[in-house]
């Protein structure tokens, strides 16, 4: 029962943390394009009217599963992710763990919104797919480098070592950069909004759904941005010895994709992969030279 309570509990506390969060962003946006905008919990009234919505439409078997299959691999992963000194499961944040199971969320929204037969939504998931396959790289990269250097692949680990060597944001900044720059394309941030791009192909992915389903995606995604924007925190800024620096560390860096991505254009799908296969390839590939050569200092 307890462990039932932890999870609870910390699938609630993430998910309004980060709605609020959401909602709060786009009064950033608004102020940045001199406008007013909503109110902060114009999020919660958005997911709760889709929630209570009588119908939602369907387009078979394998569109339905595939909503149901990207909301639980999503909150799976979440449950694996250490948020300050909290985790429902300690010493089980492996990585890789992480990474497969945020991977099975990205698949069954890809299976789901194939499913729809919609053109836009087979458009917007071979986008993102393709996007995936350019970020996905030098991410993974980062982190080898890592796991290299400590021998360790445990997230908790990794953020709690940081206290005796500092931060990896300063100890390995070119990595950092890139891992930054991913964590703008997981978020699907300008300029990395391709799969989505409202004004190109009417948001993809997202254009069959409705009702409850949308509100599940809804909140799928809050849950997504919560574990990417975690992992960063926890790799590069050394997580939290407190559950209040932890969020301290998580606002500031969620903003700052924020504030970037209201001030950037969209880049289109081709240019994506090439940027990401040429600079931030080879900003890893030094990294790794300068650790091989001279180590941690």
């Amino acid at each position: 029962m307890a462990l039932i309570g932890k999870i609870v509990l910390f699938i609630v506390g993430a998910f309004v943390f980060q709605v609020a969060l959401s909602g709060f962003s786009r009064k950033v946006i608004a102020r940045i394009q001199k406008r007013r905008g909503p109110v902060f919990w114009q999020n919660f009234y958005d997911i709760g009217k889709l929630f209570f919505k009588k119908t939602s439409i369907s387009h078979g078997f394998i569109f339905d599963f595939g909503v149901w299959m990207a909301f639980g691999g999503t909150v799976a992963t979440l449950l694996f992710v250490p948020v300050g000194p909290y985790s429902v499961f300690p010493g089980q944040t492996n990585f890789i763990v992480i990474i497969y199971l945020l991977a099975i969320g990205s698949l069954g929204m890809a299976m789901s919104a194939v499913g729809s037969a919609n053109p836009y939504a087979s458009m917007g998931i071979s986008r993102a797919l393709t996007q995936m396959f350019g970020y996905d790289v030098p991410f993974a990269l980062t982190v080898v480098i890592m796991i290299y250097v400590h021998r360790t692949s445990q997230v908790a680990k990794l953020a709690a070592v940081q206290s005796d060597i500092g931060w990896h944001l300063w100890v390995m900044p070119l990595s950092a950069l890139v891992a930054f720059i991913a964590l703008m394309a997981m978020l699907g941030k300008k300029p990395f909004d391709t799969p989505i791009a409202p004004a190109e192909i009417a948001s993809g992915p997202l254009v069959e759904y409705s009702g409850k389903y949308l509100g599940m995606l809804m909140v799928q995604h809050e849950f997504a941005t919560f574990v990417e924007v975690g992992l960063f925190v926890n790799l590069f800024l050394g997580g939290g010895s407190t559950l209040l620096i932890y969020l301290v560390k998580y606002i500031i860096v969620y903003l700052l994709t924020v504030i970037i991505s209201a001030l950037m254009a969209r880049f289109r799908v081709e240019q994506t992969v090439a940027f990401f296969w040429k600079w931030p390839l080879v900003l890893v590939f030094i990294q790794a030279l300068i650790i091989i050569g001279i180590g941690i200092r």
